[in-house]
């Protein structure tokens, strides 16, 4: 029986994950996100998928990150028409990040063509509110653990990984042959979060790589933290920590709330400005099975933090005089209400950034933490005088001792082991790694490369 796997993202490089699996009953996607970073890299987006979209029957999502759901309404425009299987809180998530995503296209194509910015005339968003709200009439929640068969010969599950809220790897048997999808692993001590679970069997590997080249610093968050804030006290500055809405802005609040609490840092306004980060607070609310904040503590952290929803109130935030902490979307400074705050405050001397967990390359993130002398905002060209920090310690990303723990669990030798979703030097840290210790056979695919299998 001849099964076939393309990737069709997140092959040598971190973002755009969209696995192609094939099977003589069903052809089917494992998640379906954009690519970010590097302007080649995201010049992909708008290129149809070397597959028939039309045909594809399923879509199953690890989790609700952007480079794992963001190319939905897309896949939707250009035909796809079957179910889009997550667990609840994935599918929550996911809808409050293509919404979001939605608007901020609008936005941008808006402002572009406003101000002439952009080399496209007219520029256009790339997809909007409209498609996404479309998008969500094909998702569909499945339990967790619980087997779903999607035809005769082909069941999966959902088990939980950590990483963010709702999100799961995936087991999947096709004819006798069990595939598993890491996903993204999340981390074993984790503010928020429960350990991952770990697979016991898999015929096959899909395994992601983010950190298959480092180890985590062994730094204390909650010290950076603390020095930082008693700093932008002493200047009379602006704390601005770009964030990830789901999950890393939780984490944050929770952390600065438990300094405030033990009186190791004063009570300076904290301003947590991220529509989409405000949501997805909502999405803990209703589904508290999944994290590990009481509910106590969860209202008191909420309580703690000014909440801004409003564009209008982004702006009377930057011009607030008093020091203040400003946690605003996005993590890797791609988009998002970061770029108001850094377009006015990066090029203040008493302006401290930090950049939190991983920044891909060609990331305005990634630039800043080179020690970039300037920064392109909104077409111009920004001196950087602030002063940029970096925090790895809060990274929602297992990194290598904790993948290779992850699939240490498991019992038999895979037949193959495919290796995504990572840089190249971290592919190939972790490949060495794994035949090392186990002695498995380890491939990094190539984009759109195609491999055949026999069940």
């Amino acid at each position: 029986m001849d099964l076939k796997i393309k990737f069709l993202g997140a092959a040598n490089e971190v973002t755009g994950s969209k696995h192609y699996l094939e099977t003589p009953e069903t052809k089917l996607l494992v998640d379906c996100g954009v690519f970010q970073g590097v302007k080649e890299l995201r010049e992909l987006n708008w290129q149809k998928l070397p597959v028939a979209v039309a045909k594809i029957d399923f879509v199953l999502l690890t989790h609700g990150h952007l480079d794992h759901v963001g190319y939905l309404p897309r896949l939707v425009r250009n035909g796809f028409r079957g179910k889009i299987l997550g667990t609840a809180p994935t599918l929550a998530i996911a809808r409050i990040v293509l919404l979001d995503s939605a608007k901020i296209h609008e936005e941008e194509a808006e402002r572009a063509n406003r101000e002439g910015y952009s080399k496209h005339s007219p520029a256009m968003p790339f997809f909007t509110e409209k498609e996404a709200e479309f998008t969500l009439r094909f998702f569909e929640a499945v339990e967790k653990n619980e087997w779903r068969h999607l035809s005769l010969n082909l069941r999966f599950r959902f088990r939980y990984v950590g990483h963010i809220i709702g999100a799961c790897f995936i087991e999947l048997e096709a004819h006798g042959k069990r595939f598993v999808f890491s996903g993204d692993v999340g981390r074993q001590n984790d503010y928020l979060l429960a350990p991952p679970k770990r697979p016991r069997w898999a015929d096959y590997l899909i395994m992601e790589s983010t950190y298959g080249h480092q180890l985590h610093p062994q730094e204390d968050p909650e010290r950076v933290l603390t020095d930082l804030v008693h700093r932008v006290v002493q200047e009379r500055g602006n704390l601005v920590i770009p964030s990830f809405a789901i999950e890393r802005l939780q984490s944050l609040m929770y952390v600065l709330y438990k300094l405030y609490r033990k009186n190791k840092i004063p009570g300076i306004p904290v301003f947590v400005d991220s529509p989409m980060g405000a949501n997805v607070l909502s999405v803990f609310d209703d589904y508290r099975e999944w994290h590990t904040l009481s509910r106590e503590d969860f209202q008191a952290m909420c309580r703690y933090v000014t909440i801004i929803t409003s564009y209008a109130d982004t702006w009377n935030t930057v011009d607030d005089p008093r020091p203040k902490i400003i946690i605003a979307g996005s993590g890797m400074v791609t988009g998002g209400r970061v770029l108001v705050y850094l377009s006015q405050l990066i090029k203040k001397e008493n302006t401290h950034v930090l950049l939190v967990g991983y920044q891909a390359e060609g990331t305005r993130g990634r630039l800043l933490l080179e020690g970039t002398p300037e920064l392109k905002i909104f077409g111009k060209f920004l001196p950087v005088k602030a002063k940029i920090h970096h925090l790895q310690s809060l990274s929602a990303h297992a990194d290598q001792a904790g993948l290779l723990h992850w699939l240490g669990g498991i019992k038999n030798v895979p037949e193959q082991v495919f290796l995504v979703h990572g840089e190249p030097t971290a592919l190939d840290a972790l490949r060495v790694k794994i035949v090392d210790r186990h002695g498995w056979r380890v491939r990094i695919p190539k984009l759109f490369e195609t491999f055949g299998m026999w069940a």
